[in-house]
């Protein structure tokens, strides 16, 4: 498990915005399967595609990072 912390919040901050997670998974340019890895905490959040998730979920990169 990578980072569930980070996991968790990603799955928030989509539900809380009212996104699927198939499509959070394309307008990130990712798959669904590696979205719902990260979101288990199974896959590592490359920088790149963290970066785009925020924007796309409309929250700074430290909103997602906090610390517990």
């Amino acid at each position: 498990m990578e980072d569930m912390h980070l996991a968790r919040r990603i799955r928030a901050f989509r539900k809380l915005k009212g996104y699927t997670q198939q499509e959070l998974a394309d307008k990130s340019g990712v798959s669904l399967a590696l979205l719902g890895a990260m979101e288990r905490g199974n896959r590592r959040v490359e920088d790149q595609i963290l970066d785009k998730i925020a924007n796309i979920l409309d929250v700074s990169l430290s909103e997602l990072k906090l610390p517990r």
